[in-house]
């Protein structure tokens, strides 16, 4: 049998990668699973910058001393705090640039099934190996989560697909294009499929769509009516980034109600220029059923104005994600029917432990628990400090609590050979 490890992480992206970097700087035993910044390399359009600021975008080590900023010194790329957009190419390469130095032992590997023992967990991988460990820490990312409305979801993938599966969208140059949403996946492709040349019209619930302010000289009055912080100004976002253990003590029906309304899906303000007023925009617009018809889409479209029709020769959805446990495909029946959840994500305790002892979730599964803060990259600096604090202290009392019982056999051994 495979030698059990302490603990096994599953996901390679923020937050694998941070965790890893932190169990490994306190000697614990671990394997890591996962493709490095896999979500970030296979789900997000090219030529895209991120949304957050740059110093709100970094990896973390134990000694922090691997930041964004550090990274781009070092291969001399252009770095700003606040108000230089960070190319998506930048970050990847960062985050492998992270994975090579603080996490080497990641295996490329896909997880297929994670079955509870009575040691921990076995997690089957997809070459057959069986990996025992003693705790199991999700660090899956958003990819598994991908929201397609009910009304696309019959729709065949030629004529309807998810902004998760464009990296480029050369298959739409010169075609017309319906993208669904006003957040920031959504305008993202749209403003990706004008530059390559199709014709891309914007449909969204919201009259228009509400980009984020770009960031300015801020006075400072201006800090101490919206104190910066790492989610972008403003005191709730301080709260959150700021008391993440205050946020998990209130009532949950408080916690799940901020979660879903705190910081929307609001576009970068970079996008702006690319898109208003250029992309032909449908605002205030519910969408409410569509059909093939003859190789292309017919929409119905509501709004106060009436119903509408628009032909399209595809339609994306830019609908974001919604995480549900039931969509990890490495869970079956004996870790689903044992989870207890709400909103389909897991009750987590202070350390990110589930209702299975030893099942750990970081990222934006923990979000209903611990706040807006874990939706975003820069959640898992909070996360990879508490969890590896946690499981540090755990390993030593586990480890002073088996010497304790060897003494104590040890000794009642001689005594009966005496």
């Amino acid at each position: 049998m495979t030698e059990i490890v302490d603990v096994a992480i599953i996901g390679a992206g923020p937050y694998g990668l941070s965790l890893g970097a932190h169990l490994a700087g306190l000697g614990i035993d671990f394997r890591i699973f996962g493709s490095p910044m896999h979500t970030w390399r296979t789900s997000m359009p090219k030529g895209m910058v991120l949304k957050s600021e740059g110093n709100a975008s970094n990896l973390y080590d134990p000694k922090g001393e691997y930041t964004l900023e550090a990274f781009c010194r070092e291969r001399g790329h252009p770095y700003k705090d606040v108000g230089l957009p960070i190319p998506l190419s930048t970050f990847i390469e960062y985050g492998i640039a992270f994975q090579s130095r603080f996490v080497p032992n990641l295996e490329d590997r896909l997880v297929t099934a994670v079955m509870p023992t009575r040691y921990g967990f076995d997690v089957h991988l997809e070459d057959g190996e069986v990996a025992p460990a003693r705790r199991v820490i999700v660090a899956a990312g958003i990819r598994a989560y991908e929201y397609m409305p009910p009304q696309l979801a019959d729709l065949p993938i030629e004529l309807a697909s998810h902004t998760a599966i464009h990296v480029n969208v050369d298959q739409f140059i010169g075609r017309d294009v319906a993208v669904i949403g006003g957040g920031a996946s959504a305008i993202n492709i749209a403003a990706l499929l004008h530059q390559k040349g199709a014709h891309p019209t914007i449909i969204c619930r919201r009259p228009e769509v509400d980009y984020c302010g770009p960031p300015g000289e801020r006075t400072l009055m201006d800090k101490l009516r919206e104190p910066e912080n790492g989610l972008g100004t403003g005191w709730r976002s301080w709260a959150c980034c700021a008391m993440p253990d205050v946020f998990h003590a209130m009532p949950e029906p408080f916690r799940v109600m901020v979660v879903r309304k705190h910081l929307p899906a609001a576009p970068g303000w970079t996008l702006k220029a690319q898109v208003d007023g250029i992309v032909p925009t449908i605002g205030g617009t519910q969408l409410v059923s569509a059909d093939a018809v003859g190789g292309r889409v017919k929409l119905r479209l509501e709004s106060a104005k009436g119903v509408r029709d628009l032909v399209t020769d595809h339609v994306i959805a830019g609908t974001g994600y919604r995480v549900d446990m039931r969509r990890l495909a490495f869970f079956g029946p004996s870790i689903l029917d044992r989870l207890d959840c709400v909103e389909h994500t897991p009750r987590l305790s202070r350390s990110f432990e589930s209702s299975i002892p030893g099942l750990h979730f970081v990222g934006t599964a923990a979000a209903n628990s611990f706040g807006p803060m874990l939706r975003f990259a820069f959640g898992a600096g909070f996360a990879s400090r508490r969890i590896s604090t946690h499981l540090a202290r755990s390993l030593v009392r586990n480890r002073s609590a088996v010497g304790t019982a060897g003494a104590r056999w040890s000794k009642s051994a001689g005594l009966a050979g005496t």
